[in-house]
């Protein structure tokens, strides 16, 4: 087993992966800018090392202050959490490099599924359903771009290669706006992400958002851990979770999840990962891979019982899977609210003071969150403090669980979107199961 983890993150997942380590018996390295020297893990790790002022780019992006924090506190890994290095393959090639282990898939790995146009490559070779594209990255020639487009069919979707969360992509709905659009978005994509490279595939109408967690351990053994359902999104930003996926066509399910199975065998993944799916009329359309940790990997655990986060620190260990396919077992619903420091309405965030805060409980409730009575959420990084999770024998009860936890949640003296999340479990459509991506926007009006 690993004998002392650094953790590069900050906020609620950095202290889900402490809370992990500390069940395994593994030392803790708490890393933190200089905003976020009372935040909770940093109280609690076993060291923790300042890495620089709040800026995300002097600190928790910043790759050689975090290789030294691992060498000065004599760290045997590195952990990266989600979102600032999680999937950057040069960080993960570094730390391996400097003589750390990195709590995460090998960089080529992450650099494969990082790029869109290689990772449906890859994905269908291993037989995993894409959406009908280009097949590859679109190249100068109009007269092949219109061709293209005829063959897949409007509307189109032009997307970055390197694209991600959101941005990178525009929709065409007629020939006469094609070639504009992939001109701009190689514009845009060159500008955010360093590579102009593009591609293009049908832009499905009215698809849920349906994503595979995956655990594979690098030497020969890979499983699924069911789907969620994540369609209810702001701006490509997620919003609210499920698991599992309501009404999905069973043959076309497991299918798709032995396929996800199968893949990371084909390309010898390991660690966590997720398989990410649009769903339309009863058919899977893969869109990416995260090679990472998800936000909304708690509903996953809460349905299954498997402790995902316990499972990478066993695999980075390289110890093998502790479970094999025939071991997981779905049992329930889960549901997870992301709760913000942000306006409710406007969606502005609402950094400060938190003058009181007090977490829901009871059967079948979990509280993910970084945040105390006295702490300041720093007005720097993301507004996320933390994450409600509910679960229930079944649908209807995991959702009834939510909308007494979320009534009986209190954050005072910042703003947050719980009054968001009390409208949408409220939903009629959303009761029903099965709303499409674009729901969400629909009801607000966006």
């Amino acid at each position: 087993m690993l004998d002392k983890v650094l953790i590069a993150n900050r906020g609620e997942i950095a202290l889900r992966i402490l809370r992990a380590c500390k069940e395994l018996g593994i030392r803790t390295v708490a890393v933190h800018s200089k905003a976020d020297r009372e935040l909770m893990h940093v109280r609690l790790a076993d060291e923790a090392v300042c890495i620089g002022p709040a800026s995300s780019a002097q600190s928790y992006l910043n790759i050689p202050a975090l290789i030294s924090a691992a060498e000065v506190t004599d760290s045997s890994a590195i952990h990266p959490g989600y979102g600032f290095l999680s999937e950057n393959a040069d960080f993960a090639e570094q730390v391996e490099r400097s003589g750390f282990t990195f709590i995460g898939p090998r960089a080529e790995t992450i650099r494969l599924m990082g790029d869109k146009v290689s990772a449906i490559e890859s994905m269908k070779k291993a037989g995993v359903p894409t959406v009908p594209g280009s097949d590859g990255p679109l190249g100068d020639d109009e007269g092949e771009i219109v061709a293209t487009a005829r063959r897949i069919g409007y509307p189109v979707i032009i997307k970055a290669a390197a694209g991600g969360g959101g941005r990178g992509m525009r929709v065409v709905h007629t020939e006469a706006h094609l070639i504009s659009a992939v001109t701009v978005t190689r514009t845009e994509a060159h500008s955010a992400f360093g590579d102009g490279t593009v591609y293009m595939e049908k832009f499905l109408e009215k698809p849920r958002h349906v994503e595979v967690q995956v655990l594979a351990d690098g030497q020969g053994n890979a499983i699924h851990l069911y789907d969620r359902d994540c369609s209810l999104q702001r701006r490509h930003q997620k919003v609210l979770e499920e698991a599992p996926a309501p009404g999905l066509d069973p043959e076309a399910r497991a299918r798709v999840l032995e396929a996800c199975r199968e893949a990371c065998i084909t390309i010898g993944y390991r660690g966590a990962g997720t398989f990410e799916f649009l769903y339309e009329d009863g058919q899977f359309f893969f869109i990416e891979m995260n090679t990472r940790v998800q936000v909304e990997h708690p509903v996953t655990e809460m349905v299954t019982g498997v402790d995902i986060v316990r499972e990478q620190l066993r695999i980075a260990s390289g110890l093998p899977l502790s479970i094999r396919q025939e071991d997981v077992e779905l049992t329930g619903h889960a549901f997870e609210c992301r709760i913000n420091a942000e306006d409710a309405r406007t969606f502005m965030p609402s950094p400060g003071k938190v003058t009181l805060y007090h977490p829901p409980g009871g059967l079948g409730v979990r509280m993910d969150s970084h945040v105390y009575t006295g702490y300041t959420v720093p007005p720097h990084y993301d507004s996320l403090i933390g994450k409600l999770i509910t679960w229930g024998v079944d649908r209807e009860t995991a959702l009834t669980r939510m909308r007494n936890a979320l009534d009986e949640l209190l954050v005072e003296g910042i703003k947050t979107n719980t009054d968001l999340h009390k409208d949408l479990v409220r939903d009629g459509y959303f009761q029903q199961g099965g709303v499409n991506i674009h729901y969400l926007e629909k009801k607000l009006g966006l």
